[in-house]
């Protein structure tokens, strides 16, 4: 396949992350496959990436994840920094056929901002669709532009102006689910777990009251804002509380946290995240968001461990309710969902994410994509008017 494609991954973590980092796993998934398919990838990120692709450029040396929180005022040039570096790079040289863009908001104006001699563009939506009604609701990029979801669920609500430019959803993968039918079962544990950033629309504060209620461990695995480790978070001090997701740790998830029954292990990653998600009776997502793709969820299913979640966001598209997991509307019914998920089978969770999330399925859906997007910029818009 002839196709040079610019993978614009930001400035916010390297790829791939040395821990959390939810679209920069995705790219660091991704991107060995499109390789693998032809395709030629031209990395935007910063200095620290290890992934390998055709050429690297970055602006930053390392991810500016630390500021990602702070007040707009001071970081507001963080992104436009990074979407400068994309520009230079697109004037310097013809050779990209598409620029595949995963910055919020940012690198979607930026790119449309070009006018119609600049590439193509697919825009990957991986965030919650209400949070820049300014931008999409009044999105007019021309056929140039194309976005797409990480499901459905999340394209159903976005505004008509941005489902207009939209050609669909593709969603998320793991390596994990290579052969995981053919995995050995992996000895579960009592404990179940909560993986992901912690912040409120996880609801880990959920996840700890009942396991409180319930009696079964919880593991809580994942960064605190930029704090990696209890340690780190311990020493940050008073300011740190700056910081809402800190807040949010401090007033409703610490008070629960006993070093027992309910811990927090900080980020996790590589295999002792793997054996840990693996050795779980189940993986709760206690949602108080519409959850637009679930990265976590398809690692759990690739590594056997059924799924206890509220009923939102991308979860019924997913799940099996009854197979691979248990789904419900109401907070109160997760503690005995989690007591009756040791009555699903670990095998069935690999077998499904076997045939629906692994990195070549979803790699050969994005490059539909990229020549559906290519075909359309293609058509003059006085044309297609």
């Amino acid at each position: 396949m002839s196709l040079t494609v610019l993978m614009n991954a930001g400035p916010w973590l390297s790829v791939p992350p040395p821990g959390y980092g939810g679209i920069e796993n995705v790219i660091a998934t991704l991107v060995p496959e499109l390789r693998r398919l032809g395709v030629k990838v031209v990395l935007g990120t910063v200095g620290s990436s290890t992934l390998p692709v055709d050429e690297k450029f970055s602006v930053f040396e390392d991810g500016q994840f630390a500021a990602l929180q702070r007040p707009y005022n001071q970081v507001c040039g963080v992104s436009q920094a990074h979407l400068g570096g994309v520009v230079r790079r697109l004037h310097a040289h013809d050779d990209i056929d598409l620029v595949h863009d995963h910055v919020e908001a940012v690198g979607l104006a930026t790119l449309a901002a070009m006018g119609p001699d600049a590439p193509p563009v697919l825009h990957t939506l991986h965030w919650d669709l209400a949070k820049h009604p300014e931008l999409y609701g009044n999105l007019d990029a021309g056929a140039r532009i194309r976005v797409n979801g990480v499901s459905a669920s999340q394209l159903a609500r976005a505004p008509r102006a941005l489902r207009e430019h939209s050609v669909g959803h593709v969603h998320l993968s793991t390596p994990l689910a290579v052969d995981a039918d053919r995995a050995p079962r992996a000895e579960k544990g009592d404990h179940t777990i909560v993986l992901g950033r912690i912040t409120p629309g996880k609801g880990q504060d959920v996840g700890a009251r009942l396991a409180r209620r319930t009696g079964v461990p919880l593991v809580l695995a994942g960064p605190v804002g930029p704090y990696h480790r209890p340690a780190d978070l311990a020493a940050a001090g008073d300011e740190a509380r700056q910081n809402p997701d800190v807040r949010y740790f401090h007033d409703q998830v610490a008070p629960h946290v006993d070093g027992d029954l309910v811990r927090w292990v900080g980020t996790v990653a590589g295999r002792d995240r793997d054996d840990l998600l693996a050795g779980a009776k189940a993986a709760l997502f206690p949602l108080r968001w519409e959850e637009p793709g679930g990265t976590a969820v398809v690692e759990s299913l690739a590594l056997g461990t059924p799924v206890v979640a509220t009923r939102r966001g991308c979860l019924p598209e997913l799940i099996a309710h009854g197979r691979t997991g248990l789904l419900t509307d109401d907070e109160e019914e997760l503690g005995e969902l989690l007591l009756a998920a040791s009555l699903l089978d670990p095998d069935e969770c690999r077998r499904e994410a076997a045939v629906r999330f692994t990195p070549a399925v979803m790699a050969q859906r994005y490059v539909a994509l990229y020549e559906q997007v290519r075909r359309g910029a293609r058509v003059p818009q006085l044309q297609a008017a």
